[in-house]
């Protein structure tokens, strides 16, 4: 790798990590907006909500689409944002830095009350749900600015790109206009960065048995479809850019040269996203030129232009464990969750932080589920299924869940904010061997119409 290259990693994403600071924690949570009269989501009318919510907490709009709608606005006090995700049917919350969790729960359910009540006058309501359940129903058009119009017609671009690549593209290029996660960064340090990434990598088939909510009709029999949606699209054109890691990542120079690996597919310039074919940042920084296309504001423009240092900005990635620019780890594979158990993603992963090592003793002496053959990345998409695999063994699965969720509240405890309330949803869920997305399903087979879990999974 070249040595500019491997400062601009280090600069970007090692360095951070070294600084010292508070440990903060940093919430976002997206949520499917749906009508319950089973019909498209009204987009000017949760538009007029989303400004209603910024007049009533006083946040300032930060930004709007080509055609002056609102996309976005933000508390200058608190940092919160509240934000539409990649359609005008998926509403984000994020809140700024936070020590305390309980707090942003507050805040969390003062503003989901208000827009939910805003939105009923329109039919609507948020939900709890990884999947937008009228996926097949909404318009699921990417929201009218520079980002997500790149970021739709990327993924459209799959056809292009089929005999390039050993993998199969599913036909849902349009996921990321419904699929709605609950996502936590944690500040790292960069003396336990690859500890972190390599342990919790461990962790993720246990935590799809726990945080399954994403179930969509047209891939029945999954419980957890977020992953395989975002895994079998041109983001896992190139594998080291999605997921998990694989392999175990030894030290920091072996990170940096991982994200070499990964592979860029947009810039700007000019103010103008440009598209091209994902290529590694290694090679991406040997090319004299790239061939790619721009929306000039009518129709796609085809233009060459030159790398610059600069563009590593653009590098976007969505490993399950994933460094950012801020010296924190984001947790992504989690799904949106019933709005009453919002927090349970952060708190679990906050927990845990706390007792990392003792959760390194406890995974590498598993041999509830490492004990078969499988890797990490291949058990966590078998636990991600309807069908369990038939090695599972439902007592021993609830035993190992009970031992990591008392980890988890230990961790809370310490921090002495009562924080370890917020994994009570959770334990319920080991004990009972389910999650929201086979609590709903077992339901619907029995009858129960799927408005019911709309509402249960929306009460807060």
């Amino acid at each position: 790798m070249d040595e500019l290259l491997r400062k601009a990693i280090y600069d970007k994403y090692i360095a951070p990590t070294t600084r010292q600071r508070p440990d903060y924690i940093g919430v976002e949570i997206e949520m499917p907006i749906v009508h319950l009269g089973g019909a498209p989501v009204d987009e000017a009318a949760v538009i007029a909500a989303a400004e209603r919510f910024a007049v009533q907490f006083g946040f300032d709009i930060t930004g709007r689409d080509s055609d002056g709608n609102f996309t976005a606005a933000q508390h200058s006090a608190t940092g919160d944002i509240l934000s539409f995700d990649c359609s005008y049917s998926n509403l984000e919350l994020s809140f700024g830095k936070s020590e305390d969790l309980l707090t942003v729960r507050e805040r969390f359910t003062q503003y989901v009350r208000f827009l939910n009540q805003t939105l009923a006058e329109s039919g609507c309501m948020l939900t709890g749900m990884g999947i937008n359940p009228n996926a097949n129903i909404n318009r699921n058009a990417p929201i009218r600015n520079e980002r997500y119009r790149m970021l739709y017609h990327y993924l459209h671009s799959y056809p292009q790109h089929a005999d390039e690549v050993q993998m199969r593209f599913h036909r849902r290029p349009d996921f990321g206009t419904f699929t709605s996660a609950s996502q936590v960064q944690l500040d790292v340090g960069c003396e336990e960065l690859t500890d972190v990434i390599n342990i919790f990598g461990l962790l993720e088939p246990y935590k799809a048995l726990l945080f399954a909510n994403s179930y969509l009709p047209d891939y029945p029999e999954w419980l957890c479809v977020r992953n395989m949606l975002w895994e079998h699209s041109m983001q896992g054109y190139n594998p080291h850019n999605i997921g998990m890691f694989e392999k175990e990542i030894t030290d920091i120079d072996e990170l940096i040269e991982y994200i070499g690996t990964q592979s860029v597919y947009c810039t700007m310039r000019d103010g103008r996203y440009i598209n091209f074919t994902p290529v590694t940042v290694n090679e991406f920084f040997r090319l004299t030129s790239v061939d790619g296309e721009f929306f000039d504001g009518a129709q796609y423009q085809k233009i060459t232009f030159t790398p610059e240092l600069s563009d590593l900005e653009y590098l976007r990635t969505f490993k399950f464990e994933d460094l950012t620019y801020r010296g924190t780890i984001e947790y992504r594979s989690a799904c949106c969750q019933p709005l009453s158990e919002a927090m349970t993603v952060a708190a679990f992963h906050t927990g845990l932080r706390e007792r990392l090592y003792e959760l390194k003793t406890l995974l590498e002496k598993d041999k509830v589920i490492y004990s078969h053959g499988f890797s990490a990345a291949e058990l966590q998409r078998l636990l991600s299924r309807r069908e369990k695999p038939c090695f599972i063994q439902d007592a021993l699965i609830e035993h190992q869940l009970t031992r990591i969720l008392d980890l988890a509240a230990d961790g809370l405890r310490q921090r002495g904010r009562g924080e370890e309330s917020l994994l009570d949803p959770l334990y319920e869920r080991a004990v009972r061997h389910t999650n929201p997305a086979k609590e709903m399903l077992t339901g619907l087979e029995r009858g129960v119409p799927l408005r019911t879990y709309i509402e249960q999974y929306a009460a807060i």
